[in-house]
């Protein structure tokens, strides 16, 4: 009888909660903590990339001390792109989270610049260290591509159900204070991950020799 007292007590409580979670109560903090993963996961691969630059310029500069101005760039970028602060807070951020980006940006630009000087150092080409860093960067560059797009992904559901009937309400009144996620923008200088390709670009087709015509008798 005690048992069935408690559940009679319990029962409206029970039924408001299965009336509010059928109106999607817990969609907005649910998406929120799936973009807040995602994040995290950009956040990983970014900084994946970072560890592995300090022994590739290390080994270029072995061989190719004198590509300076190369070097330092590099160097500093990465420092630039470390430099910048983000958290959880940072993904609702325009100025921050664009700060994050340009700066990850700028390292990638001059990633490939260095990768590039590698056609002019045979020696180089042929370092096993060097090689086997340069797949470490080029698989970490394919892992931060996907790491951006499914992040992208995954805010742009949250975006909509923030303003989407019927979780709008809830945007508008329980979890107000709920931001829209920023994106990712396709810039110029983050269209291509960064080369990191040994092979030699393809020679010049060389046009086949034309016969001059027979003078006439």
């Amino acid at each position: 009888m005690n048992a069935i007292s408690r559940f009679l007590r319990l029962a409206p409580a029970l039924a408001v909660a299965a009336i509010l979670a059928g109106c999607g109560i817990n969609t907005i903090p649910t998406q929120d903590e799936a973009v807040k993963a995602q994040w995290a996961e950009v956040q990983n691969q970014y900084q994946r990339r970072s560890d592995l630059i300090p022994n590739l310029v290390n080994t270029v500069k072995g061989y190719a001390a004198q590509e300076k101005d190369v070097l330092t760039a590099v160097t500093e970028a990465r420092a630039s792109a470390t430099q910048v602060r983000v958290d959880a807070s940072t993904i609702t951020d325009p100025a921050q989270f664009a700060q994050f980006q340009q700066s990850q940006d700028r390292l990638s630009g001059v990633l490939g610049r260095l990768m590039m000087i590698q056609e002019n150092y045979p020696d180089l080409k042929s370092n096993q260290n060097f090689m086997a860093l340069q797949s470490q960067l080029e698989g970490t560059e394919n892992r931060i591509a996907i790491a951006r797009r499914d992040y992208n992904q995954t805010a742009q559901v949250y975006n909509t159900t923030l303003r989407t009937f019927p979780q709008v309400i809830w945007a508008n009144t329980l979890y107000s204070s709920q931001k829209p996620a920023q994106l990712f923008q396709a810039a110029a200088s983050a269209q291509t991950a960064p080369t990191v390709s040994f092979d030699a670009p393809p020679a010049p087709a060389v046009p086949a020799p034309t016969t001059a015509p027979a003078a006439k008798q």
